[in-house]
């Protein structure tokens, strides 16, 4: 079924099944994963593991809001989990209004980890929109995208959530890599939006980010790269060739007028600075957008300004958390990644850090 139609039948009443496996509800105790059953009907569905505060088969009258927060390369939502559950509770927010999701997408190599009869992805596969690669599998194939649709579409239910007004979508490292690349290619959130939900995303210290045109930076400018250097520096995931198939056909201009009416919050620790870090996409593709994950966050901001010429750009904005490496808990818990995700008027810990907005 086409996502189009998808989203009209989970508007109009169809649910999503879920079957629990155990819930890890409030922060210090040990997080417990559900096992969601996602999909239209027959051969479409699959099962998916997620970390969530409130149980997820049943339905959910109070919340108000939900926060989906994505691990990196580690897969270790559990992690991602926990922090975002002890900023919860010191925001000041009401743990039954807003409903915390980490979804983690298992690896290949996590499939004896309790992970039975669920689709299996490549180690970093999952962070760019790759389908899954083995285990049960629906019968088109799987992207990572659509997990994110799935997951998006059962909280749009009001039959399950009737007060939700609000979803946040965060990422952090390989996360913010897919949640970038899904605020730029799903065809659900205008849809979204049209119900009254308010559809956000923010995108921490990614390795890279997906260009709309053959131009990467260049001294204070942008021009086409060196094909000498890299030949596949524009391919997909970090140009419009040679798209995933969940990209559907849209042009790469196409597609950036839409990103500009989407709500995109960028945040970049001006310590991720390191070109030799770890889990840094060394790939010339990623090379091609500059030498480290800060540089590469201020070349794509002054990109998307340079993009959009005249046009507003006013629907994004962007932060740099000072003094912070590569560090979600960090980067989240800091004074702007307290706000953007639980409302100005959470609290921030005393030792949070702090930010600067930077303007076009």
């Amino acid at each position: 079924m086409k996502r189009s139609s998808l989203i009209t039948h989970i508007l109009s009443g169809v649910t999503l099944s879920l079957t629990q496996l155990s819930v890890g509800a409030i922060a210090g105790e040990v997080p417990h994963w559900q096992r969601l059953h996602l999909g239209t009907s027959g051969q479409d569905q699959y099962d998916f593991p997620v970390y969530a505060n409130d149980d997820l088969s049943v339905s959910q009258p109070d919340v108000r809001e939900a926060i989906i927060v994505q691990h990196g390369i580690q897969r270790n939502g559990d992690d991602y989990f926990a922090s975002a559950m002890a900023l919860l509770e010191g925001s000041g927010r009401s743990p039954k209004e807003v409903l915390v999701i980490a979804p983690n997408f298992p690896g290949v190599p996590d499939k004896d980890k309790g992970f039975d009869n669920m689709p299996l992805w490549s180690i970093q596969g999952w962070t760019g929109g790759d389908n899954a690669v083995s285990g049960t599998l629906p019968s088109h194939g799987l992207s990572s995208l659509t997990v994110l649709d799935d997951i998006l579409l059962m909280l749009a239910d009001k039959k399950r959530f009737p007060l939700l007004q609000k979803i946040t979508v965060a990422g952090h490292s390989g996360g913010g890599q897919l949640v970038h690349r899904y605020a730029v290619l799903n065809h659900v959130d205008e849809q979204l939006r049209q119900t009254g939900l308010d559809v956000r995303y923010v995108i921490a210290n990614p390795s890279s980010y997906l260009y709309f045109t053959p131009e990467r930076p260049q001294g204070d400018g942008f021009a086409r790269y060196d094909q000498k250097l890299c030949p596949s520096y524009d391919d997909y995931r970090y140009g419009m060739q040679n798209m995933v198939p969940y990209a559907g056909t849209m042009a790469g201009s196409d597609l950036f007028h839409r990103y500009l009416q989407r709500r995109v919050t960028y945040l970049a620790g001006t310590s991720d600075n390191d070109p030799n870090h770890r889990v840094l996409d060394k790939s010339c593709g990623a090379e091609a957008e500059g030498p480290t994950r800060i540089t590469r966050a201020r070349g794509y901001w002054h990109y998307e300004h340079y993009l959009a010429g005249p046009l507003s750009v006013q629907m994004h904005e962007r932060f740099e958390v000072i003094g912070v490496g590569h560090n979600q808990a960090q980067m989240f818990g800091s004074q702007c990644g307290t706000h953007i995700l639980f409302g100005r008027s959470a609290t921030t810990a005393p030792n949070a850090a702090q930010c600067q907005a930077i303007a076009p």
